[in-house]
């Protein structure tokens, strides 16, 4: 049972400089243990925690001792608990969470334990990020139409988080239209150090968003788990991590004149994703950091996910209390935190010598080497020199068919294909840009960019260029402060005549929320299936993630993302050719339209003011109209709506007992998928629309629902039946049973039939037969996405065999009952000459004590092969909630126990 905290001895004063106190904290220098100095910035948070929360049993003294020992301990792999300071929650994957608590309210009730024992035990922060419809862009007052739309459609669904705000405690819930959750805990949410009943202590935050590490740029750890990790934090669970290696990566130098932080971002993510630091915490040090923005680290850190790391971390400077005295932290509290963590060895000086801290691994980067580029045509980590683009995408439309090639043939590349545009005759060749979008937590809470983009719109504009009229044009910034400084700058307008007017505060391209293509322009690229392209600002362009009809999708800063829809193509040389001509028949030229790198600061420091970033987030606290008219019930237990088509009670805890099930190893189980490499959560978890000929769909219209009310997987999260038909129902899914055709279906192995992946699980459970897949290397990367687990175990999924995974994904499948398993290194498969119409057993001991983490385990077919593959199961917590058949379980009758 739990103990007095052993470091009590520690815990000191802290005074202010004036004289009274900010209030007691644990004190690392205190410890007096040189080993300390030599720590990385975002180990000691981990310390810190582990010390204030040991109580010798969920955390204990041993623990402190293997971070303190980190340099030795860290090669090791060896496990370590960590108690976050909050949980931040978004409202697509919170729907999920708040549903998840609302039933485990239900089981602790039919248990017989106390149903209000199931409320968050750690602050949880729940900010409605509403997704943004493009096609209502065009009307005149885009914001309040979107907004109307989203209420329209979602009022069941903003009315149970409503509910879920008054029914649990410690939940704050940020009113739908104040912006897009990363840019508001950045701006508004983050505390950087919490003072809670006179006690201090560093944030720490993880999220239900895999973007939650932009947070990691104001120097709080943070990083992406999935819902029902995070859930179990909520409920003061610590998280079972595995103590990181910390890639040092040194900046010196800086930026030149014209390049972005976008250019920089796209240059580190390559580089690490060619370094290797799945798994790695990666902290930013050396003198380039004076120069670097507290925007710019922000979106370094947003794109951790996409170089692999589990965050990349900008330890406190004192850019980073400018920007909290900008965003309009108060004086009292900024110098509460400086102090605190100048007490606590957290903060980095650079007037003092440098530390002796040491790294798992080193890397530098010059700024000044740091040349313009985009990223494309279908992955964020493949990076593309501006200069070499034109080259570049001629060799995609040469290439075989895969991340970076069309298999376009020599003679129907040049092509012209012509349409009739309202009434307008026009052309889209190969590479034609259909949608420029200025969009995503990653840029559009950077001033420099979202500025410098509309200076270049002015520029356009005052020249005379336009942007042709079927091209797809949109702004969604991350929160009302963007909207506040470019109306300050006057420099709206100009971005406005291109098409780039606001259409809310949101996700919006970035997850597929384009909306269609004018008819036109689709017919035009259907019937002569041409490769047409996407330009965004954001951080993902999976292939059928932004558009169907968009095959090729580049990442740009804001900036290029405006030349390239004035260009109207990405099969442009920037350096040579015009990007269009000007009112008087002049060429114009991309270094006509570029802005300076003096003339973008001079506007960021005249436009964004403290008072703009007060004045956006006090309307938080008051909500807006639709919001505070919203009726919810009262009461602590949910009454569930058996019609509802958003809202449903999932069947987790149906027949649960007290008594643990134990595990379970699989037994003649068909492969219900066959996959190769690099198979994302956008693959396997539902998002976007909702087809009209998908299981869900019928599901849907079997209750009445009209197709103009599907609405979005995301916006039906609540539901798990419609999640259910969703899952694997991306339409560029590649499942090796289909033999080269590519959609979203599979094949029945005992019939022979080809179905939709959801009838084909059904059909295998109505037969009594488990099901597996199989997979190659990074499987489960991409966004965290806690369906990508439970959609699988709702079909019937017993294990997953893979040559690796994602380190969020293998924990969500942990947490769900789904047995992860890794081909031995250099196997996979294919060199094992396995087909995936074999059956499989996987044999596990009764008993959890007869297993242990990363064990072998050997995997028999029906035809005679068997192959060895190590179980990833990585630490005794995990098989812990493998025992009582995933997370939640365990949680509850834990819980019951005390």
């Amino acid at each position: 049972m739990a103990s007095e905290n052993p470091f009590r001895s520690i815990l000191k004063t802290l005074e202010k400089p004036d004289g009274g106190e900010f209030g007691n904290y644990y004190s690392l220098p205190a410890l007096n243990d040189p080993r300390i100095d030599k720590l990385p910035y975002s180990i000691r948070i981990l310390l810190e925690s582990a010390i204030r929360n040991c109580d010798e049993f969920q955390v204990k003294s041993k623990d402190v001792e293997k971070i303190l020992d980190w340099e030795n301990t860290s090669p090791k792999q060896v496990e370590i608990p960590f108690k976050p300071a909050r949980v931040l929650l978004q409202d697509f994957t919170g729907v999920p969470a708040v549903v998840d608590l609302a039933c485990m309210r239900d089981a602790m009730n039919n248990l017989g334990g106390d149903s209000n024992m199931i409320n968050p035990l750690v602050p949880v922060d729940l900010v409605i990020d509403h997704s943004v419809q493009v096609d209502v862009a065009r009307s005149e007052n885009a914001v309040q139409a979107n907004m109307e739309l989203e209420f329209q459609r979602n009022n069941e669904r903003f009315a149970f988080l409503k509910w879920g705000s008054n029914a649990f405690d410690n939940m704050l819930v940020v009113p739908p239209g104040s912006g897009i959750v990363h840019q508001v805990n950045l701006e508004y949410l983050a505390r950087v150090v919490f003072n809670t009943n006179g006690l201090l202590y560093p944030d720490s935050v993880v999220g239900t968003d895999s973007h939650t590490t932009m947070i990691d740029g104001l120097g709080v750890a943070g990083w992406g788990v999935g819902g029902i990790e995070a859930e179990a934090t909520m409920l003061g669970q610590p998280m079972s991590m595995v103590l990181p290696g910390v890639v040092g990566f040194k900046l010196t130098g800086k930026l030149r004149d014209g390049m972005t932080a976008t250019d920089l971002v796209l240059t580190v993510t390559q580089m690490l994703r060619k370094h290797g630091v799945v798994g790695k915490f990666v902290e930013f040090y050396g003198e380039g950091m004076r120069e670097l923005s507290l925007a710019d680290r922000a979106t370094i850190a947003n794109m951790s996910p996409e170089y692999g790391a589990t965050m990349g971390f900008f330890p406190v400077d004192h850019v980073t209390l400018q920007y909290l005295k900008l965003t309009g932290r108060s004086d009292e509290t900024v110098s509460m935190i400086e102090a605190y963590l100048r007490a606590n060895k957290m903060f980095v000086d650079y007037s003092e010598p440098e530390s002796k801290t040491v790294y798992s691994a080193n890397l530098e980067l010059n700024l000044e080497d740091v040349e313009p580029c985009i990223s494309g045509p279908k992955r964020p980590h493949d990076r593309v020199p501006l200069k070499e683009m034109k080259a570049d995408w001629h060799s995609c439309l040469d290439n075989r068919v895969g991340f970076k090639g069309f298999a376009v043939p020599k003679e129907a590349q040049s092509k012209a294909v012509e349409f009739n545009f309202n009434g307008t005759p026009a052309q889209l060749r190969h590479g034609d840009v259909v949608i420029a979008a200025i969009t995503s937590c990653t840029n559009t809470s950077n001033p420099s960019v979202m500025l410098g983009a509309a200076l270049v719109a002015k520029k356009a504009c005052e020249l005379g260029l336009e942007v042709k009229p079927w091209i797809k044009t949109s702004l969604a910034p991350g929160s009302g402060v963007v909207t506040k400084y470019l109306a300050k700058s006057g420099l709206q307008k100009y971005l406005n005549q291109l098409g780039f007017s606001v259409v809310g505060y949101g996700c919006t391209t970035c997850i597929g929320n384009s909306g269609d293509i004018h008819e036109a322009v689709a017919s035009a690229i259907v019937d002569n299936d041409l490769v047409a392209s996407a330009v965004l600002s954001g951080n993902r362009n999976f292939e059928g993630r932004v558009h169907p009809l968009t095959r090729a999708n580049y990442l740009a800063s804001p900036p290029l993302v405006v030349a390239y829809a004035l260009a109207g193509t990405v099969d442009i040389d920037f350096e040579t050719e015009p990007i269009g001509t000007g009112k008087d028949g002049k060429q114009i030229f991309f270094r006509d339209i570029w802005p300076s790198n003096k003339e973008v600061a001079e506007v960021v420091q005249a436009s964004v003011l403290p008072d703009m970033f007060k004045a956006t987030y006090e309307a938080i606290t008051k909500g807006n109209s639709m919001w505070n008219e919203l009726s919810v019930a009262s009461g602590t237990l949910y009454e569930w709506d058996p019609k509802s088509t958003y809202i449903h009670e999932p069947p987790y805890f149906k027949g649960m007992t007290m008594s643990p099930p134990g595990p379970h190893g699989v037994k003649d189980a068909y492969c219900l998928l066959n996959f190769g490499d690099s198979i994302t959560t956008d693959h396997i978890s539902p998002a976007g629309s909702i087809h009209k000929d998908s299981p869900a769909a019928k599901y849907l219209m079997e209750r009445g629902v009209d197709r103009r009310d599907f609405n979005s997987y995301g916006s039906r999260r609540g539901n798990d039946e419609i999640m259910a038909r969703g899952t694997f129902a991306n339409i560029r899914i590649v499942n090796k049973h289909l033999k080269g055709e590519v959609g979203p279906k599979t094949v029945h192995i005992p019939s022979g039939e080809k179905l939709s992946v959801f009838d084909a699980a059904m059909k295998y459970r109505n037969e009594g037969r488990d099901t597996i897949i199989l997979a190659g290397a990074e499987y489960g990367s991409g966004s965290s996405r806690d369906w990508a687990a439970k959609g699988p175990m709702l079909l019937g999924v017993k294990a997953v065999i893979s040559k690796s995974f994602e380190r969020i994904h293998r924990s969500n499948l942990v947490g769900m009952g789904i047995i992860p398993l890794c081909f031995k290194t250099g196997e996979d498969a294919e060199t094992l000459g396995l087909t995936g119409e074999e059956l499989y057993t996987i044999e596990l001991p009764n008993n959890v004590s007869e297993i242990k983490p990363g064990q072998d385990v050997t995997v028999i077919t029906n035809n005679g092969k068997s192959f060895t593959s190590t179980l990833r199961f990585d630490t005794e917590v995990e098989l812990a909630y493998f025992n009582h058949g995933g997370i939640l379980q365990y949680v509850i009758r834990n819980l019951i126990k005390q």
